[in-house]
């Protein structure tokens, strides 16, 4: 039904929900459905992982997003990105978001510096300026107060933070061939300790 519903609203995914696949979908939509719950999904490439965490975020009713990676596209549009899904996440209206990144979509390995602090604390060093930290906090004031937040910079960066990591859900598609997933987990630790992983092991045939 839910994917039904998708469809109706969305490009369509023409989707076999089979027992293995409707496990993934709960398994994630219950990831993501916890305050900070952040998945990694690790499967071969055309395993599905994307398509059943856009399901998955729908059932808990995120709105999802990813970039869309151009020959032009680095770091610095990789932090407009992240700028305004925080924004988006931490703001009022705040909203609940998905946030998915395939592992082709990481053209640099700066990008995951960043995707690790994500994950690891919400706080990423050089992502806003002083002066944009300070509209923010300032559009923030009246939700503050009415949390019973002292109106002084760490005290709001704290309820912002709060706000954005409770709201901004991570799901990082990665394939496990290859060595390029054990580096980045040895270089990046938060992919693995900040996460919960969904193992997609091959499909069995009579799912097939």
């Amino acid at each position: 039904d839910q994917l039904k519903e998708y469809n109706e609203t969305n490009p369509i995914m023409n989707l076999v929900l089979f027992d293995q696949a409707m496990m993934h979908v709960v398994r994630i939509a219950r990831i993501i459905g916890f305050p900070r719950g952040n998945a990694l999904l690790v499967g071969v490439g055309g395993s599905g992982k994307q398509s059943l965490a856009r399901l998955a975020s729908f059932i808990c009713g995120h709105a999802v997003v990813q970039v869309a990676v151009t020959s032009s596209f680095g770091v610095s549009e990789l932090k407009e990105e992240l700028k305004e899904l925080y924004r988006k996440a931490g703001v009022k209206p705040a909203e609940p978001i998905t946030f998915i990144l395939t592992d082709s979509q990481i053209v640099d390995e700066r990008f995951l510096v960043y995707i690790n602090d994500l994950l690891a604390s919400g706080v990423i060093p050089d992502l806003f300026t002083r002066d944009e930290y300070d509209a923010i906090f300032g559009q923030l004031r009246n939700a503050a107060k009415a949390a019973g937040v002292p109106d002084t910079s760490d005290s709001m960066m704290e309820f912002f933070i709060d706000r954005v990591c409770h709201n901004l859900h991570v799901v990082l598609c990665f394939s496990p061939i290859g060595d390029l997933f054990r580096i980045r987990s040895r270089k990046f630790p938060g992919l693995i300790n900040c996460t919960a992983i969904d193992w997609f092991h091959p499909w069995p045939k009579d799912a097939l």
